[in-house]
């Protein structure tokens, strides 16, 4: 860039004086620069009815235009959505697309906290906040995206434990996405959500927690089953002594009985006599 001389009332300005002056005087883009974008406007003015096709631009309603003109970014926002004018011969630009990305996390073997190896996938869906930063503080804002999302996965996962990752997906899936989210903050980019799709568990550990799993319900079994038999024997226990009570009806119950064998069609037919009849044939 030209440099100029600045003097004060007779005395020479300090170096780092004259580089704010000239700043302020010439722009960011330099003396050089400045002249040579106006060469480029007269230019363009010149063969106006050929360089309209190369200064007008269009960008969708989904898009964003990032304008470098020698190299620096003009504006600190982004043009569009619509129609915008370029030099051609000093201006570049880059577009943005601000929809919605989805991509899947490949499936990641990962130890967990209990050494347990398991496969985790997962999928993740961001957005550009901020085209200018996704296009000046990042190569590949999409690619780089998909790298943290999968060593953050492995990195999260490896704090939990097996019974944390198979029953606290959501939390975990939270987890992953604030630190996403804080992570890509300076690329322009804006996590909104991370979903886990399958954690595969090796065939060993499947057939463990299977047998373990059908363990418990036969335990569980067996006490319901011990319950049903104590409460079943306290009823008969009550039933009892109600018939204790009132010889009459157990009279009552033997007849009930027999008519519920006579119901199922029979040939056998059972009739069952009383204790108390039988002691007096026996006495005589």
């Amino acid at each position: 860039d030209m440099h100029v001389n600045w003097v004060v009332s007779g005395h020479k300005l300090s170096n780092s004086s004259v580089l704010y002056l000239n700043e302020l005087c010439c722009g960011s883009l330099g003396c050089v620069g400045w002249i040579i974008v106006i060469l480029s406007a007269i230019f363009n003015v010149c063969l106006f009815p050929l360089t309209i096709w190369f200064s007008l631009k269009i960008v969708q309603e989904y898009e964003r235009a990032v304008i470098f003109r020698l190299g620096r970014i003009t504006d600190r926002k982004a043009k569009g959505p619509g129609i915008f004018f370029v030099l051609p011969c000093t201006d570049s630009f880059v577009k943005v697309d601000l929809r919605t990305v989805s991509f899947d996390i490949p499936p990641q073997e990962i130890l967990t906290k209990d050494s347990v190896t398991v496969s985790v996938d997962g999928v993740v869906y961001f957005r550009v906040s901020d085209p200018i930063s996704s296009v000046a503080n990042v190569t590949n804002a999409d690619f780089s995206t998909r790298l943290l999302a999968q060593t953050t996965l492995r990195n999260v996962l490896g704090t939990k434990n097996l019974s944390e990752v198979l029953s606290d997906r959501e939390g975990i899936s939270h987890s992953m996405q604030v630190s996403l989210d804080e992570a890509t903050d300076n690329w322009g980019i804006k996590v909104e959500r991370v979903e886990i799709k399958d954690v595969k568990l090796p065939i060993q550990m499947q057939r463990a927690m299977a047998a373990e799993a059908e363990a418990a319900r036969e335990a569980r079994a067996k006490v319901i089953a011990a319950e049903g038999e104590m409460n079943a024997s306290r009823a008969l226990k009550e039933a009892s002594l109600v018939i204790a009570e009132s010889p009459s009806a157990l009279q009552l119950r033997y007849l009930q009985t027999l008519n519920t064998i006579a119901a199922e069609k029979n040939s056998t037919i059972i009739f069952p006599l009383p204790m108390d009849v039988m002691s007096h044939f026996m006495k005589k």
